[in-house]
């Protein structure tokens, strides 16, 4: 698995997680899209925002594995913000590659996204 070196491991001031410190036992865990419902808590969007933000701080728009970087925060934006950049690809995969959506995560949050035309 590999990890991403000064990727911020959580949102600052918060529980939410941003990495996993060593791989899964058995399988990791699959990346699907998660519904994101209006009523979600401001804390979540936060930490949504925030988590895409250092995405783009990190890779910006080029393609990056999955490595240590939580699942489970990854699947509230895959499928929009976030989507494969490699066909075929395997969900359960450590070294699957995956790029920001820009246009996507420009409308949805444009604070965390930075776009020059």
């Amino acid at each position: 698995m590999l990890k991403h070196k000064g990727f911020p491991s959580r949102m600052p001031g918060s529980d939410y997680q941003f990495t996993i410190r060593r791989p899964a036992k058995d399988t990791p865990t699959q990346l699907t899209a998660r519904e994101r419902y209006r009523d979600r808590r401001p804390a979540d969007r936060r930490a949504d925002e925030a988590f895409l933000a250092a995405l783009w701080d990190y890779f910006g728009d080029e393609p990056f594995a999955r490595g240590n970087l939580d699942a489970g925060r990854l699947c509230w934006l895959f499928g929009r913000e976030v989507i494969p950049a490699e066909e075929p690809f395997d969900p359960i995969s450590y070294d699957a590659l995956l790029r920001i959506d820009v246009s996507a995560a420009a409308e949805t949050f444009p604070n965390a996204v930075e776009v020059t035309d």
